[in-house]
């Protein structure tokens, strides 16, 4: 089975290296020649810390539990000790929520999203920044979910043979996809307008495949004919 390529920042594509001077933001190296981008950009920092990270659930579970512990003392008319019982477990919410959505905006500030005429590349990381490079011709089909706020998720679901650890992709990946994960630019704003764009970037892809893969049937030469006698 054939696994995507994964590259550190500073590791070289096309027998290029990578560093900040000739490698456009986002991106392992310098462009080659034919190919541009066609689009770029970031998830939205509290969309991925709701939809990724579930930060929203996270504060109702510590609620219901805070909930749960001042009910005794509620309905003995202890008010004061319903307090007491329920604030540390308001104040572990407070700070869970806090973390999840500090996690949240670094994940967003560490990640390029990246659309060009030849492949998707998904910069993710944020103390070990990886790079994947996704060539449309690896790609079986897209989806998009859009969301009331204009953004949404672009998941990108790759040929048969052809993967990539669920971990190393993770928030950045289709939920419950773990045998056969599925890469996904995750809160992707003015979602409507980047998936036209992806859509006519695979279309145009698999046009030239097809033409590529066609067989071409050239007329048989015909040589010399012998003569014959009579």
């Amino acid at each position: 089975m054939k696994r995507l390529a994964l590259m550190r920042p500073r590791e070289a594509s096309h027998g290029v290296p990578a560093n900040r001077f000739d490698a456009p933001p986002g991106l392992p190296a310098p462009l080659p020649a034919g190919e541009h981008i066609l689009w770029q950009g970031r998830p939205g920092s509290r969309a991925l810390a709701v939809r990724a990270l579930h930060v929203r659930l996270v504060g109702l579970w510590f609620a219901g539990l805070a909930l749960w512990a001042s009910v005794p003392p509620v309905a003995e008319g202890r008010f004061r000790d319903a307090a007491l019982a329920a604030g540390p477990t308001l104040a572990a919410g407070a700070g869970a929520m806090a973390l999840l959505g500090l996690l949240g905006w670094l994940s967003a500030r560490t990640t390029t999203y990246t659309i060009t005429n030849r492949r998707v590349v998904m910069r993710v990381g944020i103390a070990l920044p990886m790079t994947l490079n996704l060539p449309l011709s690896l790609v079986a089909g897209a989806g998009c979910r859009h969301f009331s706020d204009g953004s949404g998720d672009l998941a990108l679901a790759v040929k048969p043979g052809n993967r990539i650890a669920y971990l190393h992709l993770w928030p950045h990946a289709r939920p419950w996809r773990v045998t056969q994960p599925e890469p996904m630019m995750r809160s992707v704003p003015d979602a409507a307008e980047v998936s036209a764009i992806l859509a006519r970037t695979l279309a145009a892809a698999r046009e030239v495949d097809e033409e590529a893969a066609s067989p071409v049937i050239r007329p048989r030469a015909r040589g010399p004919r012998l003569a014959t006698a009579s």
